[in-house]
């Protein structure tokens, strides 16, 4: 029988042996033999900065008389969680994935696995010249509209340092956490309570899952944008840069910045709703500042044991709010554009997370009733704000503020920090670009999380705006089976849906879709090509 043994606590620099050792002598005290043991989660604890704790979870298979005892002790009976699969009896002409990122990936390679015909479309470029083309706008300020750190293989969170934290309690977690150290990422992430990849590595477990589902039969078409999506009776129609498709059923998992794909599902009557998303910008400070402040003086000396650390703060005012998200220890601040006039940031950081710098988007909360108009008035909000920077830049420059200058007007240079952001940084005041609302909480958050963690609002820390693309401003709305509202044949999810946020949930919420599809289709691998 299997147990969970938490809260086992340890200094840094003890082996992690011991955690295995004293989780082996509760079982023996308690009357039972252990079979086996391993490590399933590690944790830091720096609460008290003069005791910083390294916290194990434990799983044993024992052999044990009285379980109570054993429960009496902390333990907790374990058992591994699986997907329940269940096949439909509906003939499909196979399915379509519109979209490679996390959600994308996850929905095919659950439905390829399990006997079913699938073709994903993705606008963007495959991993390695979709790497070129990022590396252009960095260097050159060239954009690709379709093949940019937000379109291409692995969708946006592959540019954004592979951050696999979630909060969600879903079986469907820890099976995309396996699959991606299957397919090559550090075994390392099954372990830790923060998990990363870093973008360095990422590329090539994206790869590897590319090459994977090629293997089960799969067909993935890069540069392959859907333009339309019509269904009938017979099925559903895509009509794409490369011809029209018809298939059983369509995954909608664009990600949360196809704004034309939006724009053409709207049109074309699919339901959607208006929802909370963030704006903001990126603080970038010392990492070290960073490590020193969560950590105190006792990180110098077990500085090789620890990661290098990361928060998470958040403030609140009536309804609104302001909070960090996405923060990338030692990494760097990068341009997420995609469109020609119009500047984006995000953050990324490499597996090793060993830049200078340590960077976190602070976001504030838009409301519903912030944006006038339709459904799609939450784009039409961030659009603004995005051609606003680029106005101020006249390029894909980004507008950058010390917050010494945007919270005490003192003088907006460049001291202790130098911003990463590149192709490079044009310094002026925020409130050029952000509106009146964001700047103010903007304003207010930095004062409270300074509170929080000491020097966090010192002078010499760099903004660096726009951050507009945190969530989707939309929710295309599904029901109990996933299927759009009044559609038959059209199944909305990930992040671009509504219904995730980051990779880990995203890839969670495509396994699940591509169970409802199972549980309504039969394996067929009879397709339809309309000429």
């Amino acid at each position: 029988m299997k147990f969970i043994l938490r809260q086992i606590s340890l200094p840094p620099y003890a082996p992690r042996q011991s955690a295995l050792d004293l989780a082996e002598k509760t079982v023996k005290n308690c009357g039972g033999t252990v079979n086996s043991s391993y490590i399933c989660r590690i944790s830091v604890d720096s609460r008290k900065k003069n005791d910083i704790r390294l916290v194990y979870s434990v799983i044993v298979d024992c052999n044990i008389k009285d379980k109570g005892k054993l429960i009496r002790q902390g333990a907790e009976p374990y058992a591994e969680k699986e997907l329940q699969i269940t096949y439909g009896d509906e003939p499909s002409r196979g399915i379509a994935v519109i979209g490679f990122g996390p959600c994308g990936i996850f929905a095919a390679l659950t439905l390829a696995e399990n006997g079913y015909d699938v073709t994903v479309f993705e606008r963007g470029k495959n991993t390695g010249e979709r790497c070129k083309d990022v590396a252009e706008l960095k260097k050159n300020g060239i954009l690709d509209p379709d093949s940019n750190v937000q379109f291409g293989a692995g969708g946006a969170g592959t540019f954004s340092d592979g951050k696999l934290l979630t909060r969600i309690n879903d079986p469907a977690c820890a099976l995309v956490l396996k699959r991606l150290v299957q397919f090559g990422a550090p075994e390392e992430i099954l372990l830790s309570a923060r998990p990363h990849i870093g973008t360095d590595l990422l590329t090539g477990v994206i790869c590897g899952a590319e090459k994977y589902l090629l293997s089960l039969g799969a067909k993935i078409r890069f540069g392959c944008k859907v333009k339309n999506v019509k269904e009938g009776a017979e099925g559903v129609v895509l009509s794409t840069d490369g011809g029209d498709f018809c298939f059983s059923a369509a995954v909608l998992a664009t990600g949360h910045s196809a704004r034309d794909t939006y724009e053409m599902l709207y049109k074309n009557g699919v339901t959607m709703v208006k929802k909370p998303f963030s704006v903001g910008c990126r603080i970038e400070h010392p990492q070290h500042m960073i490590d020193l402040s969560m950590y105190g003086k006792d990180y110098e000396k077990y500085s090789e044991y620890l990661p290098h650390a990361e928060y998470n703060l958040s403030y609140r005012s009536g309804d609104r709010g302001v909070y960090s998200f996405c923060m990338c220890p030692g990494g760097s601040v990068i341009c997420a554009s995609t469109e020609p006039d119009g500047v984006v940031t995000n953050g990324m950081s490499c597996h090793n997370r060993d830049g200078k710098n340590a960077n976190s988007a602070i976001a504030v909360s838009v409301l519903p009733q912030d944006t006038d108009g339709d459904v799609l008035s939450g784009i039409d909000f961030q659009r603004r704000i995005e051609r606003a920077a680029y106005a101020v830049t006249g390029s894909f420059l980004a507008p950058s503020q010390t917050v010494g200058s945007f919270l005490h007007e003192q003088k907006n240079t460049f001291t202790d920090v130098l911003p990463t952001y590149e192709p490079g940084v044009v310094l002026c005041d925020l409130h050029s670009v952000l509106p009146g609302f964001v700047t103010e909480m903007l304003q207010t958050g930095l004062s409270a999380f300074d509170r929080k963690i000491r020097g966090f609002s010192f002078a010499g820390a760099v903004l660096t705006a726009p951050e507009t693309r945190t969530s989707a401003p939309l929710r295309i709305q599904r029901d109990g089976s996933f299927l759009s509202i009044g559609s038959k044949r059209l199944y909305p999810c990930g992040e671009g849906a509504g219904y995730a946020g980051g990779i880990t949930s995203a890839a969670a919420d495509g396994i699940n879709t591509a169970v409802k599809i199972i549980n309504r289709f039969k394996p067929d691998k009879d397709r339809i090509y309309i000429r």
